[in-house]
């Protein structure tokens, strides 16, 4: 193999392995009108009755915001201090 194949073989080597780096783990911030906030792996449709927000994973809320955790697994969300698995 000469140098420009290796050059080449080496910079694609390097693309694939930053592109990897991108592809992360990341879990979005849920939180409801109640104030009740759980993580999701995933980016679920949610019924627009059920007053969700989608914050990224690094959000936080604010002091005196009323939040609090409830996480929860499976898929679905927390309205009326209840889970609805969908």
């Amino acid at each position: 193999m000469n140098t420009r194949a290796k050059l080449v073989v080496l910079a694609s080597a390097g693309l694939a392995l930053v592109g990897m780096s991108s592809l992360s783990a990341s879990a979005r911030i849920i939180c409801n009108d109640d104030g009740d906030c759980w993580h999701s792996p995933e980016a679920y449709v949610y019924p627009p009755a059920a007053g969700i927000i989608i914050h990224p994973d690094d959000w936080r809320w604010k002091e005196g915001e009323h939040h609090a955790w409830k996480e929860h697994e499976g898929r679905g969300y927390w309205h009326g201090g209840e889970w609805r698995a969908f």
